[in-house]
């Protein structure tokens, strides 16, 4: 058996062309296919790119934008570091500390004027000086405003010094040491630093009850009320009386906002109590008008609330405890200048108000150790100095929030 070859291609020249013709055009059809997959490759690969570049520059832009903010940033960082801020920051403490200071020395200049007003009205100079003061604030000059201030200071208290030294006691004002036993009595008191004019009630409390008034029936931080010492007199029929406590004066600029008011412990003759929150604890003395017996104490603190004296007043200092000085000298500027000092005291079971005029508080204490009394407190004074009896034999002075007054049983 013969074995069959495989028939081999016609390779005939037509044979061959022809298919050499078919398989160039499936190249050539392949090669178009590629050519346009490249082609279409490599336009989105173009267009890519445009976007990335876009991208890119809108990056390039907003870095740009970015850089140029950073910079102002950093121009505006270094002209802050550039002030010194500590330094404005201590120009406006030291402004607003120069502020403080001079109003306050303002205020209490003025306060002084308006206290030497009522001793003399010769004042114009000294009222110019003032405006002078003020203007020169509205300019924020402190400097000058300040020096202006000392030399007002400084000519207030040299009137107030020859207001003093010209002080004169009445020829016929007798000289005794020895207080009346009631009634009243002006006299002439020596001690070991001057002689000084006393005028004084005296009362005996088997007959007379001492009781403390109030314009007020309750405590009263501001716009209080106030009376004149003739209106507490008549209204409680009493014979004498006296100022009372430590006020803040609606006249003076410090107590805006606590306008005649007071802080002390007060206790009327209707049994209310004044200021017993702020005063639980007070170191200040008070007095204790009872029935046929007063009470001195060193410290508003050692009494209770107790209702059944007709008065309790507390106020500052202490003159006399037990027959001893018990205030020799110290204190603000008022305290050290002469005046009017407004007191009440005993000896025994007699009670006195009264006034040592042209004396300071410390001349004052002396001044009750000489009358030998046993217990003796200071009242308020300067402005409110005020005493009544059958009349004012001192004042009448401004208008109070409380008075001490001698009634009869």
């Amino acid at each position: 058996m013969k074995t069959k070859l495989p028939k081999l291609p016609d390779l005939s020249q037509n044979n061959f062309i022809k298919h050499f013709s078919l398989s160039n055009k499936l190249v050539a059809i392949i090669f178009a296919v590629s050519t346009l997959a490249l082609v279409s490759l490599l336009y989105l690969t173009f267009q890519k790119s445009l976007k990335v570049q876009k991208e890119l520059g809108n990056l390039g832009k907003e870095k740009s934008d970015l850089t140029t903010s950073l910079e102002q940033s950093q121009k505006a960082l270094a002209e802050l570091e550039n002030q010194d801020q500590y330094k404005i920051n201590k120009d406006l403490e030291k402004e607003i500390l120069n502020i403080q200071n001079t109003y306050k020395k303002a205020v209490d200049v003025y306060e002084d004027l308006l206290d030497l007003k009522t001793k003399t009205k010769d004042t114009e100079k000294l009222d110019d000086s003032l405006a002078k003061v003020f203007t020169l604030l509205s300019k924020r000059d402190y400097e000058s405003a300040e020096s202006e201030l000392a030399s007002l200071s400084t000519e207030i208290k040299k009137q107030e010094d020859a207001i003093a030294s010209t002080f004169k006691i009445p020829e016929n004002v007798p000289a005794s040491n020895t207080p009346p036993g009631s009634g009243y009595s002006r006299q002439s008191v020596t001690t070991d630093a001057g002689t000084f004019l006393v005028s004084m009630v005296a009362a005996n409390l088997s007959s007379t009850k001492v009781i403390v008034d109030t314009a007020s029936d309750s405590n009263c931080s501001d716009n209080c009320p106030v009376l004149s010492l003739a209106e507490y007199i008549s209204r409680n029929g009493a014979f004498a009386g006296i100022n009372g406590s430590y006020f803040c004066p609606a006249s003076y600029p410090s107590c805006a906002g606590k306008t005649n008011s007071f802080d002390l412990l007060v206790m009327n003759y209707k049994k209310t109590y004044f200021n017993s929150d702020n005063n639980v604890y007070s170191s200040n003395p008070a007095v204790i008008f009872g029935d046929g017996y007063v009470r001195f104490v060193s410290s508003a603190s050692e009494w209770g609330r107790d209702t059944s004296p007709y008065g309790v007043l507390s106020n500052y200092p202490l003159l006399l405890m037990n027959s001893e000085i018990k205030f020799s000298g110290g204190g603000d500027d008022k305290s050290v200048a002469k005046g009017g000092r407004s007191f009440v005291a005993n000896k025994g079971g007699t009670i006195y108000i009264g006034v040592v005029f042209s004396a300071t508080i410390a001349e004052s204490a002396k001044a009750m150790k000489s009358l030998g009394f046993e217990n003796a407190l200071n009242l308020d004074d300067g402005g409110s100095t005020a005493l009544w009896s059958g009349g004012y034999k001192a004042g009448p002075g401004r208008n109070i929030p409380n008075a001490i007054l001698f009634v009869g049983k």
